[in-house]
Parts: C-alpha cells; structure tokens; sequence
C-alpha cells in the first residue's frame, strides 16, 4: 500500500487559491482512476478535479466552502501500487487551463461558478417498517451509454440514477462529463424527471461558491447603494411587427429577441444621459463615466445568475447583438465563457422574458450605477387615435420599462427622461432603425 498525496495544481497565472464547492468522495470511498473528487472555484472557473489513481480515500483537505492553496494537499489516497508520495503529479497549469475552457459547468467571475453536488438519500424512517417488496431494476441503458463519449464513472453515475446517456447534452467536445449529468438533472428536474426515491424534504444548504458570491454581491449593493427604482409603460405594437417583418426576411441571420431592438435604443439614448453609462468608485468617491457601452445582459444557468458583458455594444448592428447575446448566453449556461466575457460592465440589462410581471426593482449590478429591466409584453385595450381628430379602442401590445438607479449619482429627473427616451424609440421603430 501506498499513500499517493494529490496536490492542488496550479490553475494559472496569478491564482492563489482556490475554494471547495462541492465533494464528491468522503474518507473511505473507493475513487477509480479519472473519477471525479471535488469541484474547486477560482477568480476563473469551477474546475472538477479528478483521480490520477485508484485507491481509497484516507484523507481530505476540508469541508465545503474553505479554501485551499494551490500546491497544498488536496487528497490523501492510499494505492495498491506503488507511486512514491514525493512523485504524486499534480496536473500542470495548460492542461488545466484547457480544461477550464472545455469542462467546466461554470465560468467564474464576480458572479459564475458552479457548485453541483449529488442529491442526498432520503432520510431514514422514524420507524421500523416491514421490508418492502424489491422494485423491479430499471431497464438497461448500456445500449444507449455505447453511443456516446464519456468515462467509465460518468457512465456509472448514470446507470445508478437511470439516465439514459442518449438523453445528455454534452456542452463540450461531444464527451459527456459529470457536469452535464449535473446540469440535465437540473434543467429535467424542472420537466418533471427526479431520480428514483427523490421527494421534497427539509434540507440546509450551506451558502458557498457562486451562491454566496451572488449573495455578497447583491447585499453589498443594497448595503452601499441608495436605490430608487422608476417604471415606465411602452407601446410596442409597431416595435413588435417591425421585429417580426425583420425576422421574417432574415435569411441566414440569426433570429431578433426584443432584446437587441432594446440594446440599440439604449445605446441610441446614452450620449444624452452620460450619468446612466457610469461606474461608481465608492473609495475614491469619483464617478467613472463610460465613452462605450459595454452592456452587461443578465443571464440565468443552472448555477445562478451570471452577467456576460456585450463589448462596445453601440457600435453593433441589430444582427450582431442578436448574434453576440446568443453566443453569450450559450457561453455562460455551458461553462466555456471567459473572464472577459463576464467582466467590466457598465450597464445591465436584466430580464425575465415571459415570467417579467408588471413591473420590478431590480438591484444595481455594482460598481454600476443604473440597470433596466424590460417586463412582460401584454395586450390591451388602448385609446388611440382615429385620424379624424377622434379616438378609438384598439387592441396594442404594451410592456413596462423598469429602471433602478444609484441615487447618488442618479437624480430622478435624469432616469425618468433617459426612460422617456428609450421610449420613443422603442415606440418609433422607424428613429430607432434610422442610421
């Protein structure tokens, strides 16, 4: 027996440490070689490491939520064969750089990371009960885990939790890796799938990760920001056939969300209203205003809230912000977004697509100043007028702009006119198009 020491390797440049978010094995357990440890957050990614041996576990470095140096011991494990303890190789920084880019579930950032972990046994009964009769095995999947790309422990993990392999989107590569099973148990969670034996049940989840970062970054920003939030409500009929003339003679282009139109009338309304454009310095007390436009988009995944960053989004067409929101939002949910596409926003967009409601108050995306939430898009009866100096009810689609802003460098006037703004715009498709 040996004792082969597996050490935190060194992620890259400037990296320090990096912090535990989620275990995967406990003192005792068997680990296969290539089988997944932990899952470690640095100021980049969440990187799942992974077994260079088979062995048994006889040591971890601690529990979920602390922090570990790189080159510091991450796992003791005892082997069969004999790998000296001086000579246990970490993997070097290229290679897991590489695979920052191609495996991780999460991107890093002030806002992304991931932290998945298997989902708990259900808790003992409260009392003896006779043995229940033996349910009958799940029906064979190895057919369908014999078509696609994955290790023997991600096929293994998938066996005993029923998943045919066929079924799993792999975000990278075309290999499917412990992160996508993650992330197919989510998103089927929400479709009505749950693994054998799951039901709701009283659990505490402890607040690590890219959940606590989010958690100190919003309670900072309502800690130091003084914010006020204005609504206001837009007709976009014309704005939502002028879209949908536009997509229908798209050709190869890629489709238009209302969130591009937005995007360009934003960008079209700011030179009036540089205060809105802005980054507070809370320690310098000096207000950096912004010559470009570099618009955060608000962007849920599996693992939270992340905020990919359209660079110089005023000099994009409508197409290309299509394109860019689209690659950016793919990015972030599948974990191959980079640390500049996830930082230096100057403004956000934040939005709820079909579950946006009446209105909202979005919290500021700090050192930011300002962030404006479109809302849902619904139809109602309007009083419009008839061309004949009369008025007439007609059905039109309406939608509430929300802004909420930094009142320390924000007045209400300077929102509420910059809203007026975008308003027009978006009501006046032919301003917003117009060169």
């Amino acid at each position: 027996m040996t004792r082969f020491i597996f050490k935190l390797p060194d992620i890259g440049e400037g990296i320090a440490e990096a912090e535990i978010v989620a275990w995967h094995v406990k003192v005792g357990d068997k680990v296969q070689e290539d089988g997944r440890l932990a899952d470690m957050m640095t100021d980049k990614a969440t990187v799942e490491m992974e077994s260079p041996v088979a062995g048994t576990i006889v040591q971890i470095a601690g529990e979920e939520g602390d922090v570990v140096a790189i080159g510091s011991p991450l796992v003791v494990i005892e082997t069969e064969g004999e790998v000296p303890v001086e000579e246990a190789p970490a993997p070097k920084a290229d290679v897991v750089e590489k695979r920052i880019e191609t495996e991780t579930p999460e991107p890093k950032n002030e806002e992304k990371a991931v932290e998945a972990a298997p989902a708990p046994p259900p808790p003992p009964s409260a009392a003896p009960e006779p043995a229940p009769a033996p349910k009958p095995a799940p029906a064979p999947i190895a057919r369908s885990h014999a078509k696609v790309l994955a290790s023997p422990a991600v096929r293994q993990r998938a066996t005993e939790l029923g998943i045919d392999l066929a079924e799993v989107r792999a975000a990278e590569g075309g290999r499917i890796r412990h992160s996508d099973l993650d992330a197919f148990l989510s998103y089927g969670a929400a479709k009505g799938y749950a693994p054998a034996g799951t039901a709701m049940r009283d659990e505490d989840i402890k607040v690590i990760g890219l959940r606590r970062r989010i958690a100190e970054n919003m309670a900072a920003s309502k800690r130091h920001i003084p914010h006020f939030s204005y609504v206001e409500e837009c007709d976009v009929t014309d704005l939502e056939k002028t879209r949908a003339d536009l997509n229908e003679n798209r050709g190869a282009k890629p489709k238009l969300s209302l969130l591009p139109l937005l995007t360009t009338a934003i960008c079209r309304a700011l030179p009036e209203f540089p205060m809105i454009n802005a980054r507070y310095d809370d320690e310098a007390n000096v207000v950096h205003r912004s010559g470009a436009v570099h618009l955060g988009v608000a962007t849920m995944t599996d693992a939270g809230l992340m905020v990919p960053v359209i660079r110089d989004a005023q000099t994009k067409n409508l197409w290309q912000l299509a394109g860019e929101i689209a690659r950016l939002a793919e990015a972030a949910r599948n974990g191959s977004a980079k640390s500049e596409d996830l930082s230096g926003s100057t403004l956000t967009v934040t939005s709820l697509g079909p579950l946006g409601g009446i209105a909202s108050t979005p919290v500021i995306n700090r050192p930011e100043v300002a962030i404006i939430g479109p809302n849902r898009i619904v139809e109602r009866p309007m009083f419009v007028p008839d061309g004949m100096g009369g008025e007439r009810i007609e059905k039109r689609k309406l939608m509430n702009l929300s802004i909420s802003c930094d009142h320390r460098v924000v007045d209400g006037y300077d929102a509420a006119a910059f809203v007026q703004a975008v308003k027009k715009l978006l009501e006046t498709p032919v301003l917003l198009l117009a060169a």
